[in-house]
């Protein structure tokens, strides 16, 4: 009878310990589960812009207006064009983006069509003073709007960096980051083999000469291709007169075509060109306008077409 009772009381507390036990496991799920569900939250991201605005969104940017092309060829090169909504009319690369509604220009963007497409961020590209007041009608709408210059690589991976913050994708850009900087790195080892830098004249637009100065992407390209930029002038765009050309006789001439420069004279078939060694020893290089003057990720091919060339005509 004792046995009876005793074995009857550890049952009893065996239940009990079987019903504690399962009530620990299920806490313990319970704050897995809460744990995952948090850090699978989309929290909010914050960064400053290159005027130092804070831009903070309650989640990572899904829907993206970018009012410069420079933006979309970054997104897509983080694999994030999926996240664009809108294009502008001039923006035609990479082809995909051909299928997105247009909302205007950089310029001069609709703000009707921009905030019918409900964005959660609009980017803009820095230049004239239009730029900034395109983006006032969105922000009185509540829109948040980030505003980036960008007249380097060191600005260009900076602002990369932060597309990756405001997307929720930091990984994603480090990866962009570190193929562009892996394919620098190769030019310098390669290309610039000498401490004496040939002279480099980009020409921007003819007639009505306009040139590349320091304050452009431009420049930095021709630096990391192992050439310096004869133009001193601090300015992005330097108008240029013919006399003053002359005067820097470049030993290599550079000229885009593109929306700026649509139907360029080659600079041999121009008068008076011919008195600059660059023309004279035929040290000429047509470049694409989109790759050369537009910052993005394509800047990086502008430099080993550029270092390609200047090696070969230091070589002739």
């Amino acid at each position: 009878m004792f046995m009876k009772h005793l074995l009857r009381l550890w049952s009893i507390r065996a239940s009990m310990f079987r019903r504690f036990f399962f009530l620990l496991l299920l806490i313990s799920f319970a704050g897995v589960f809460a744990s995952g569900f948090v850090s699978g939250a989309q929290a909010a991201v914050s960064i400053t812009d290159d005027f130092g605005n804070e831009i903070t969104l309650q989640a990572p940017a899904k829907r993206i207006v970018a009012l410069y092309g420079s933006f979309n060829e970054i997104l897509y090169a983080m694999d994030l064009g999926d996240r664009l909504v809108a294009r502008t009319a001039a923006d035609h690369y990479p082809e995909q983006i051909i299928k997105l509604p247009s909302i205007g220009t950089h310029m001069r963007p609709n703000p009707e069509l921009i905030v019918a497409l409900k964005p959660d961020l609009v980017l803009q590209m820095a230049g004239r003073s239009q730029a900034a007041t395109a983006l006032e009608p969105l922000k009185t709408r509540g829109i948040p709007c980030a505003m980036f210059q960008v007249a380097s690589f060191e600005e260009m991976f900076s602002v990369i960096n932060r597309l990756g913050v405001l997307t929720g994708k930091p990984g994603a850009a480090d990866k962009l980051i570190e193929s562009m900087d892996t394919r620098l790195s190769a030019v310098l080892q390669k290309y610039v083999t000498s401490s004496v830098l040939p002279s480099v004249f980009f020409e921007i637009r003819y007639p009505n000469l306009l040139a590349a100065g320091q304050g452009s992407i431009v420049n930095d390209i021709i630096r990391r291709a192992g050439g310096f930029n004869c133009v001193g002038n601090h300015k992005k765009i330097v108008r240029m007169g013919e006399e003053e050309l002359m005067r820097l006789n470049p030993q290599n001439y550079v000229y885009q075509s593109g929306r700026m420069n649509p139907s360029p004279v080659k600079p041999d078939e121009r008068n008076h060109f011919k008195l600059i060694e660059a023309v004279r020893d035929k040290r000429i290089l047509k470049v694409d306008e989109s790759v050369f003057s537009r910052p993005g990720p394509r800047n990086v091919e502008a430099v080993e077409i550029l270092a390609d060339f200047l090696l070969n005509n230091k070589e002739k």
